[in-house]
């Protein structure tokens, strides 16, 4: 890529980096299929429970393998019955019979690496430069999780992660849900990079109308809460709002799967420690999260040119855009380190 381009959802170097697939409840016993980086990839469950992850076509004849069907840990296509085992070896060609020598070269491609963490399936289809995403929250048992419908937008990954990490954008796009409230003036803040990842962190005041002990009247409208911005390469994104006079901590995690040049499938969920187990209010939770994203896809489907400038000199950037562009910076480096591989 040359220096004053941008990246886009097919850019080769995103195959050295993890992606989320899919989400761990979409992977059964049965093969499906789903896209990821302009190819696609089938997955089921193994009897051990662990995932199993190839290209989605027979090296046969080409056949999508997610058509076929699972027995045991064995995936068979659905075209002219090649079995497969868990490993991808081919060991049945039904129309060579028993007794035949299986070709050396009926295997199954697959990616470099499948893994999964905080419910989502990830792979990396080369050997990944980038760690392997986490989110702390889901591990401990105080925090309740919800899963946002998934999102399929015409969009770039890149300029969606940058959208997620915007602070100045709240009050103009979020005007119907949580922006009305919020001040124009993005505070002071400081960004910690960690290799392919970093955090950003910040306090303010702002009018936390969800707190029943403001109706109680035993807290004030106007309280403090904490921003922790979390990002790891290149498309995984987390926010931790802490509430600092009312308690409780409310966990966003967003993770985007560039599908092809203009599609981009979005994962969010939430985990919140604040609910105090109800379904209800998880429910209302998750629904004024969908409106969120919403208001963010009314935007961001509809730019011309989908990639997100790699090139720090190529915008005008001030200090409310630390994070965006030191999201700018992180990708910059993966590109530059997986085209010199």
């Amino acid at each position: 890529m040359k220096m004053n381009g941008g990246l886009r959802n097919l850019d080769p170097a995103l195959r050295r980096a993890w992606h989320p697939l899919c989400r761990s409840s979409e992977v059964a016993t049965e093969p499906r299929s789903f896209g990821l980086l302009g190819e696609r990839y089938v997955a089921y469950r193994a009897k051990d429970a662990t995932v199993r992850v190839f290209l989605d076509r027979c090296p046969h004849r080409f056949a999508p393998l997610s058509l076929g069907s699972c027995e045991g840990d064995a995936l068979r296509c659905a075209y002219h019955g090649w079995l497969f085992d868990a490993e991808g070896r081919c060991t049945e060609i039904p129309a060579l019979g028993t007794d035949a020598v299986v070709p050396t070269r009926a295997q199954l491609s697959g990616p470099a690496r499948v893994g999964e963490s905080h419910g989502m399936v990830f792979v990396a289809p080369l050997p990944p430069l980038t760690p392997m995403p986490r989110v702390a929250a889901d591990g401990d048992a105080a925090f309740m999780k919800g899963d946002l419908p998934i999102f399929e937008t015409r969009a770039s990954a890149g300029l969606l992660a940058d959208n997620f990490l915007d602070m100045a954008h709240f009050p103009f796009v979020h005007a119907n849900t949580f922006g009305a409230d919020q001040a124009r003036e993005v505070p002071h803040f400081s960004v910690t990079r960690d290799g392919y990842a970093f955090s950003a962190a910040y306090e303010h005041e702002f009018l936390n109308r969800e707190d029943p002990g403001v109706v109680e009247g035993v807290r004030p409208l106007l309280q403090r809460r904490r921003l922790t911005y979390r990002y790891t390469a290149p498309f995984h994104l987390e926010l931790a709002i802490e509430f600092l006079d009312a308690g409780g901590t409310n966990v966003i995690g967003f993770f985007l799967t560039p599908v092809d040049d203009e599609t981009v499938r979005i994962y969010s969920s939430l985990w919140r420690d604040d609910l105090a187990g109800s379904e209800e209010r998880m429910r209302a939770a998750i629904d004024f999260e969908v409106a969120v994203v919403e208001e963010d896809l009314r935007l961001q489907s509809r730019y011309q040119s989908l990639e997100l400038p790699l090139d720090i000199h190529a915008e005008l950037h001030t200090r409310a855009d630390r994070s965006t562009l030191e999201l700018r910076r992180v990708l910059r480096e993966l590109v530059d380190c997986s085209n010199a591989l």
